[in-house]
């Protein structure tokens, strides 16, 4: 590397780099500049279209009402065009409707697509528990069964273990679901849930 050993030298030095490379210099900027600009309106385009979201989805929640269609095919719309952690929770949301009226298929189906657009996994968690419920009243224990074992993290072992102990019984495995309920009794399970599995364990002798 070449070095100057007065402050002119380095001064025309300067200068001659700038002559040379003042274009690239000057584009580079402009470059940078329009980059920065574009992350920052992108950052504040997200949040803004969270907050759209999140007071549409409030919105239609707090209209949902399982005697007005209306309601029902804005929270379809909604589900279909947003394809988020709100759109899964109106997903859910419409899922308990359908599954409160006996329309187990459309329950699914809502708790199917609320899993897949859905990237938080205690969201997801949730969902496919709730979908295992439904799948399960369908008389698809083994459906169940599978949707369970994608239910990731220890915190919902006791809630798994909970539902799979139901589906399994439902198959006749008596051993099966008295494993999965004492395995839930053995969790971080809140009080009212392990009281709940012990009567389940009484009750199979």
């Amino acid at each position: 590397m070449e070095v100057y050993s007065t402050e002119q030298e380095q001064t025309t030095a300067l200068r001659n780099f700038f002559t040379h490379n003042g274009k690239a210099l000057a584009a580079g900027l402009v470059i940078g500049v329009v980059a920065i600009a574009g992350w920052r309106f992108w950052v504040s385009h997200q949040q803004s279209n969270g907050l759209e979201l999140s007071a549409r989805y409030q919105q239609l929640s707090e209209a949902i009402d399982a005697n007005k269609p209306a309601t029902l095919d804005a929270m379809s719309a909604f589900v279909n065009d947003t394809h988020s952690s709100y759109g899964a929770l109106a997903a859910m949301d419409l899922a308990k409707v359908y599954a409160d009226a006996g329309q187990l298929d459309k329950a699914s189906q809502q708790l199917a697509q609320g899993i897949k657009d859905s990237e938080d996994a205690n969201l997801q968690a949730v969902l496919r528990l709730r979908l295992a419920r439904v799948q399960l009243q369908q008389n698809q224990a083994d459906n169940a069964l599978q949707t369970l074992d994608t239910v990731k993290g220890d915190g919902w072992t006791a809630l798994v273990a909970d539902v799979r102990g139901d589906a399994l019984l439902s198959k006749g495995d008596k051993q099966g679901a008295r494993a999965a309920w004492s395995k839930g009794i053995d969790s971080d399970a809140s009080p009212a849930l392990k009281q709940m599995m012990q009567m389940k364990l009484n009750n199979l002798s």
